[in-house]
């Protein structure tokens, strides 16, 4: 990131990785705070599309009934662009580690989350993808 970030950008960074903190400790409603309800997800783990928050949020309820969670999120190489007045992406590498039937999966992912800022400061994910790190 560039030492001299504007203000707005700031402002990305910081709910990024509040964002990423909520998801790394399985802050299952925090995490989904920092989405609008019409946020898209798309993730190379599924074959689902999720076209607003609440399918994703079930989806997640479903891993947490299979046992599934999140207990580390590192983040590295990240970059805030902007894309337009109110609009900004946000790319990252993540290492996540996950546990489920008592043993632990690491995944190295990079990651990018479209961000919308509104009028009255409110920073909110609009959309969030997921691809494999290159082996």
């Amino acid at each position: 990131m560039p030492s001299q970030l504007s203000e707005d950008e700031a402002r990305v960074l910081e709910t990024a990785n509040a964002l990423i903190d909520a998801f790394g400790n399985h802050r299952r409603d925090e995490y989904f705070s920092f989405f609008a309800p019409e946020a898209l997800f798309i993730f190379h783990s599924s074959d689902k599309v999720f076209y607003a928050r609440a399918e994703y949020e079930e989806e997640w309820r479903e891993w947490e009934q299979a046992g599934l969670r999140f207990v580390a999120c590192s983040s590295e190489d990240q970059r805030v662009t902007r894309l337009g007045p109110e609009v900004y992406l946000f790319t990252h590498r993540c290492r996540t580690t996950v546990e489920q039937d008592g043993g632990t999966e690491q995944l190295d992912e990079r990651e990018s989350i479209v961000f919308r800022l509104a009028s009255d400061g409110t920073c909110l994910a609009v959309h969030e993808h997921l691809s494999p790190y290159p082996a």
